[in-house]
């Protein structure tokens, strides 16, 4: 009978005190920070606002002024408060005045092209009831040639009326956004300036000749 040798086995302990434990890593500790421009972010909030109805976005900078928020926090704002009220009513008196422009533009080229109608269909002859007819109801004060030319002014100013809208639309729209940035835009009272003279190489073809100038320096 053979006896099998059997081999103690060494069981070694594990030191627990080298092994480190970490905590499970969740989405808000592997995610940093990200830096929130508040510049941008009433930017845009101005943006969105003067796109839906013209003027919020000015009222919106001004409840940013009254909140005191930006880099003019606790300062007079008085002036400031005044100027972008008037820029809302710059805005609205423009937009009333385009109006009626384009109501009494409208209402003209209507009647030179109703008395060119008349005048296609009659032979040249003046619509007797019409507003360009003389004293005597026949002869008119102005040519068909005349009454041509006023039918495509008045056209004219109708299109120029309508384009003038939609500059007033996008001046509003970048005005409330210039003026949102600004708020938080970091401008102290440290601004300075300095004027020395100096010299402008002109840089000739046949040789070099300087010419004196005046340079401004920016300090803020």
């Amino acid at each position: 009978m053979a006896l099998a040798q059997v081999k103690d086995s060494v069981v070694k302990s594990v030191d627990t005190a080298k092994t480190k434990v970490r905590p499970p890593m969740t989405r808000q500790d592997s995610m940093k920070a990200k830096y929130v421009n508040p510049g941008k972010v009433a930017g845009r909030k101005a943006i969105y606002r003067s796109l839906i109805i013209p003027g919020w976005g000015q009222l919106y900078n001004m409840q940013l002024l009254n909140d005191g928020y930006g880099t003019r926090a606790g300062k007079n704002q008085t002036f400031q408060k005044i100027y972008t009220g008037g820029k809302i009513v710059a805005i609205y008196g423009g937009f009333t005045v385009l109006t009626m422009s384009f109501i009494e533009s409208s209402k003209n080229y209507k009647l030179y092209l109703t008395e060119l109608q008349y005048r296609d269909i009659n032979n040249g002859r003046p619509d007797p009831n019409g507003p360009f007819v003389n004293t005597d109801g026949v002869t008119s004060r102005y040519s068909t040639q005349g009454i041509t030319t006023g039918k495509d002014t008045f056209r004219r100013n109708k299109q120029i009326v309508l384009f003038s809208y939609g500059l007033v639309y996008l001046a509003n729209v970048v005005d409330a956004y210039v003026a949102a940035r600004l708020h938080f835009f970091n401008i102290d009272d440290d601004l300075s300036f300095k004027v020395t003279p100096t010299m402008i190489n002109t840089n000739t073809v046949y040789g070099f000749s300087n010419t004196p100038a005046l340079k401004l320096s920016l300090t803020f």
